[in-house]
């Protein structure tokens, strides 16, 4: 990667499935706004997954590691699909993305959820129930019962097996992530809800204690309510536009942002941003990824909706590049493109020709030279 200190080092690291093929049109839109906006961006295409470990024995190889090590920002694509049983379990969770989450303290994970008028005849819920929606869930990613100890299987006495987790969170892991909520929802419409299940379990019971603390002390002037978790999906679904930032557990979170995903057309549809704790420059890494996992089995067939990844890239631009006014682009772009009846098979309408996952990204960089034009016109 170039060293000039005012280039921001992105690795580019697509991974399985379908991975490879919707970063791909994400590499293609980076490329346009390092061409056409002059955004200052070294790019480094990193290998992981099956590929490198028939090679190297990792999934994560050296090269791999060392790319993401010294990059700003990661821009990921997908883990996981039919070939992990190639893989050993051993060297798969050597080089799983939890522990890349644990290793860079990706502790926030921020998932935003828009519904496109675009898609109201293809989205699973109603037009009148999506007008408006736009909401962002902040994840808390590096703790709770995905990291918990002790965990295990184990066989009692009587013959059984017993699996089991660890569910825990402290004070600082509660507060920095519900901090970065209350920041966050200072810059939109200033208002929070904290969802937990402080009714039955005592880790939630903290959760509450602290983010009501926290509020008191440092962001009284942001509006708090608080939900039930499973009150919380019942909301998603039955009047989303109520929020404007939630934020939540680990396992919540998982949860939640997929079940919202209903609101936005596609799962495929989804961006997100997991950030690390800012050092003493100014500086927090970073990692961009779709939410959807790797689809197996439309991996290869060319067909999948690169817009979840173009949109984290939308994320990487706004927050780390610090350039809104390129994401506020990007995003009008894929806006654009969806008003012109650009659809993958996910987000087709009955009868609506659909396009390839190549063809969406066409859409979207044509949309991007007819916007910017009309922009400098």
């Amino acid at each position: 990667m170039s060293t000039q200190s005012n280039m921001v080092k992105v690795a580019v690291v697509g991974g399985e499935g379908i991975g490879p093929e919707v970063t791909a049109q994400s590499r293609r839109v980076l490329d346009w706004f390092a061409a056409k906006r002059n955004v200052p961006m070294t790019l480094r295409e990193a290998q992981y997954g099956l590929i490198p470990y028939l090679a190297t024995g990792k999934v994560l190889p050296e090269d791999t590691a060392e790319a993401m090590d010294e990059a700003d920002a990661i821009l990921w694509g997908a883990t996981g699909g039919p070939e992990t049983t190639e893989v050993p379990a051993a060297a798969r969770k050597a080089g799983s993305l939890l522990g890349l989450r644990s290793k860079y303290d990706l502790y926030a994970n921020l998932r935003p959820i828009v519904a496109s008028p675009a898609l109201s005849a293809s989205a699973p819920l109603k037009a009148e129930v999506l007008d408006g929606v736009d909401f962002v869930i902040i994840r808390e990613l590096t703790s709770g019962i995905y990291f918990g100890e002790p965990r295990g299987i184990e066989t009692l006495p009587d013959g059984q097996r017993r699996g089991f987790n660890t569910e825990q969170y402290t004070t600082n892991q509660i507060r920095r992530v519900a901090r970065s909520a209350f920041e966050l929802a200072r810059t939109r419409r200033n208002k929070v809800c904290s969802v937990d299940k402080a009714n039955v379990l005592e880790t939630s019971v903290v959760w509450r204690e602290e983010v009501i603390k926290l509020h008191k002390e440092e962001f009284s002037d942001v509006e708090l309510t608080h939900l039930y978790v499973d009150n919380a999906a019942m909301q998603i679904v039955r009047e989303p536009r109520q929020f404007d930032v939630m934020v939540t557990g680990n396992i919540f979170g998982d949860i939640l942002s997929d079940c919202a995903a209903m609101a936005s057309g596609s799962l495929g549809m989804l961006p997100s941003a997991s950030l690390g704790p800012v050092d003493r420059f100014g500086r927090r890494k970073a990692l961009y990824e779709p939410v959807h996992g790797s689809a197996p089995d439309i991996a290869g067939k060319g067909i999948a909706n690169p817009l979840g990844s173009i949109l984290s890239v939308a994320m990487l631009l706004r927050l780390t590049l610090n350039r809104p006014e390129d994401a506020d682009l990007l995003e009008k772009a894929v806006q654009a493109a969806l008003a012109s009846g650009a659809r993958t098979a996910d987000i087709a309408e009955a009868g609506a020709k659909k396009l390839s996952t190549v063809q969406m990204g066409d859409a979207v960089l044509g949309a991007l030279d007819r916007i910017s034009a009309k922009e400098h016109a």
